[in-house]
């Protein structure tokens, strides 16, 4: 029993070394013979010329297109005019005309301070203007008798136009104890109560005119050219759904910001019936125009860092040239440089390009090509 287990393993193991022997050599021969018919097919290919090397490549033809020229942006509403209306000097509130949100007229007055000081600085001014008027009147007929000096004459006169002054500046004081609304509009929430005493800067309220609403909103630099004083605009707000709210650009700022590289807009929404609140989040689209554009599709597009290259077929090859682009839209990219109408350019297959690589096109070229021909495989 023990003779035969050993002579069945003595015949596996002879086996074993005969099938190992067999996969050497199959892995030292095989991939040789194969690597030397795959180079002469190679080399009979490269010198016959029969094309069988060329890229099978998906080719589009840049056409004109007609776009839409729109820019969207995000905007943010600013009242028409806004103001904190606070005192200019220190004072007891002694009068309070307004109610909160209420409507109020340019000139109306908002708020009554003690004037009880400033009206008697107004009549000591006034008494002192008086007097000395009166001898500056007498002066005038001694003057011209002689029996007064110029000098004395002229310092009655500068007496009196100092005590007029000191009249003016009484009434100006006495003219600060009434606040008014600048402009017509809408004052806010009452931040103080009678009696308060409020310092220079002190908020009242606020003012707002919202009878229309500026919107800000940045446009890229890019666009630049096709920005212009009243130029349609139309605005958006969650707060409203459904509904616009139409304006005109009111101004171009004077620069364009560095770090964003965009300028900053400023166009004007009426608002008679209020809907539209300083400070609202706003979403806002320029008025669109049609013009023409030399557009491809947007998978020709072979991006390298920061510029962007397209593969345009030139005889049996293609060759790879930096264009420059333009707007946008749904699977299409203007091209402002770089390339020419009815050029041909690769959209799928440009992986495995380079410049001067032999190529055979597949389907036919066009924007309508790309849907209908199915991708190479």
């Amino acid at each position: 029993m023990a003779q035969a287990r050993s002579i069945v393993t003595g015949a596996s193991l002879a086996l074993a070394l005969i099938c190992a022997s067999w996969a050497v050599y199959v892995s030292k021969h095989a991939p040789a013979g194969g690597d030397a018919s795959s180079g002469q097919s190679r080399s009979r290919g490269a010198g016959g010329g029969n094309g069988n090397d060329a890229i099978p490549v998906l080719t589009a033809a840049a056409e004109q297109r007609q776009i839409d020229v729109g820019i969207e942006a995000i905007g943010n509403a600013n009242a028409n005019e806004s103001v904190n209306v606070t005192s200019k000097i220190s004072n007891i509130v002694t009068a309070i005309h307004f109610n909160d949100g209420q409507a109020v007229m340019a000139g109306m007055v908002l708020v009554e301070l003690d004037r009880a000081t400033a009206e008697a600085d107004l009549a000591a001014a006034a008494a002192a203007f008086a007097e000395s008027q009166s001898q500056f009147n007498r002066s005038r007929e001694l003057f011209n008798t002689q029996a007064l000096s110029r000098s004395q004459y002229e310092q009655l006169e500068a007496t009196m136009k100092s005590n007029q002054a000191r009249v003016d500046a009484a009434r100006a004081r006495l003219a600060d104890t009434y606040i008014r609304a600048p402009f017509s509009g809408r004052v806010g929430l009452r931040r103080i109560s009678l009696g308060t005493l409020i310092n220079p800067g002190t908020v009242i309220t606020t003012l707002d005119d919202t009878s229309a609403i500026k919107v800000d909103f940045a446009v890229p630099e890019l666009n630049l050219g096709e920005l212009r004083p009243g130029q349609t605009v139309v605005t958006h707000s969650s707060a409203f759904p459904g509904r616009s709210f139409n304006g005109r650009v009111l101004s171009v700022d004077s620069r364009v910001d560095p770090a964003s590289r965009a300028v900053t807009v400023r166009a004007v929404v009426p608002n008679r019936d209020g809907a539209l609140k300083p400070g609202m989040f706003l979403t806002v689209e320029l008025s669109k125009e049609r013009r023409d554009a030399l557009m491809v599709p947007e998978q020709a597009l072979v991006p390298e860092q920061a510029r962007q290259f397209i593969y345009v077929v030139s005889g049996n090859a293609v060759r790879k040239r930096e264009v420059r682009l333009g707007r946008r839209e749904p699977g299409y990219v203007e091209i402002t440089q770089g390339l020419a109408n009815g050029d041909h350019v690769v959209v799928e297959g440009t992986l495995k390009l380079r410049d001067g690589s032999p190529v055979r096109e597949i389907g036919v070229p066009g924007a309508k090509a790309v849907a209908d021909v199915p991708p190479p495989s």
